[in-house]
């Protein structure tokens, strides 16, 4: 290393191990199942200020977030569930970079499956454990550090930098979005997201759906005498396969060299019936299909809609009592930017230098807010944060430790290396 503070950044990190854990695990104790994530960020607003960056912590106005084309139908408002930006004000004449996570987790119900408590944060062969730890309080974690060690170093880059700090994200993504709608864009973004410490310009979007099959009523006795639900049902499970082995076979992107493992089209849940000595005349089928960036997102809906409405056409009680695909529920669009960005060029080389290996540039395989950002915020935005993909939402999640420090050691390098350059717009 030529520049002598660039060591001083591994060595401040690597000094402040003990508080690092701490801070992470203090994050993972607090239950933030989405919609429950008003005492999470209570308490990294507060840790923000006393790190002494401008707070902006606001709740989404619900209905002027409807009015955005990125809006996607939600259950429940934003009331007591506040976003936070927090600004380290730069020197002046540097590139600005937006950091972005989420701290809500999907829920843990009653702690089954789990070998402790989903929030115990505790520490085992060299992992912290808990709901949050992986999927993603560990890259939020790494952005919060990343800037508080800068600015105790006295290496307040040139450009600003803001971390953002969302709710909501596991369902709809409307944190970010909301950023965006508050004014919040930069001349980049990096995005904490689970990606095992690989470079990621592009994630994957992701379709809901529901379909309704309805049959022919009987009784029990006479069961012949209607059609079931299930049979019908059972039709509609390989029709979505053989759209699934379609798309598979024909739709390709060099970031995501597994197709097989990209696009998933499935049914993920069948519920037929209502009672076990009863007839079942109606079923409802849920899935979901992965998208990769650049397939049209409305047509790959309506690829689904084709699909069954052909099976239907074929059988000779859904022809004329054709089952209804409705897309209900999550949402996404995929997104990428170029893999030749300065800032992913920036993040692989701080990659490199702190861990000696070369990057994995890939494509996520799974959605992410960084949509919001790409589209409607000008905001370039690569994936790159501790945790894995293959552990998040499971039971027993975890991050590595070594991997988490990794991580605040590549996010203070990458800020203090596109915040210096002089800003081109």
């Amino acid at each position: 290393m030529t520049d002598p503070n660039r060591q001083k950044i591994i060595d401040k990190v690597d000094a402040s191990r003990d508080h690092a854990i701490k801070f992470l695990r203090d994050m993972v104790a607090i239950p933030s199942v989405t919609g429950d994530e008003a005492a999470i960020q209570k308490h990294m607003s507060g840790y923000l200020m006393n790190v002494g960056l401008d707070v902006d912590m606001w709740e989404t106005d619900w209905e002027e977030l409807k009015k955005h084309p990125g809006y996607r139908p939600v259950d429940r408002g934003y009331e007591g569930r506040p976003n936070i930006v927090a600004t380290l004000k730069g020197t002046g004449g540097g590139r600005s970079l937006l950091l972005n996570g989420h701290t809500d987790v999907i829920p843990v119900g009653n702690g089954e499956g789990w070998s402790d408590n989903p929030w115990s944060a505790k520490i085992e062969n060299g992992r912290i454990y808990g709901r949050g730890s992986c999927d993603m309080k560990s890259g939020v974690a790494s952005h919060v550090l990343a800037v508080q060690y800068l600015k105790e170093l006295g290496l307040t880059p040139k450009g600003d930098v803001m971390i953002n700090i969302v709710i909501d994200e596991e369902v709809s993504g409307h944190g970010t979005l909301d950023t965006v709608i508050r004014g919040y864009k930069a001349d980049a973004g990096i995005s904490g997201e689970t990606s095992d410490l690989g470079v990621q310009p592009a994630c994957i979007g992701r379709i809901w759906f529901q379909i309704d099959v309805e049959g022919k009523p009987a009784g029990i006795q006479q069961r012949y005498m209607g059609i079931s639900a299930i049979e019908l049902g059972n039709k509609i499970v390989k029709a979505v396969q053989e759209l699934e082995d379609h798309r598979v076979a024909t739709v390709t992107h060099p970031l995501y060299p597994s197709a097989i493992d990209s696009l998933p089209c499935i049914i993920g849940s069948f519920q037929a019936g209502n009672y076990p000595s009863a007839f079942p005349a109606s079923a409802v089928l849920k899935g979901s299909i992965g998208t990769v960036p650049g397939e049209d997102h409305e047509g790959v809906k309506q690829s689904l809609v084709k699909k069954i409405a052909e099976v239907a056409a074929q059988d000779p009680w859904m022809k004329d009592h054709p089952p209804v695909v409705r897309f209900v529920g999550y949402d996404a669009e995929a997104s990428e930017i170029p893999v030749d960005h300065p800032i992913v060029d920036i993040v692989s080389k701080t990659y490199t230098e702190v861990t000696g290996k070369q990057p994995i540039v890939s494509g996520r395989q799974g959605a992410a807010d960084t949509r919001f950002l790409n589209k409607y915020a000008d905001t370039p935005t690569v994936i790159f944060g501790p945790g894995s993909t293959a552990i998040m939402h499971a039971n027993d999640e975890y991050v590595s430790i070594d991997d988490y420090l990794a991580a605040i050691k590549v996010m203070a390098l990458s800020i203090y290396d596109w915040c210096n350059q002089p800003s081109a717009k």
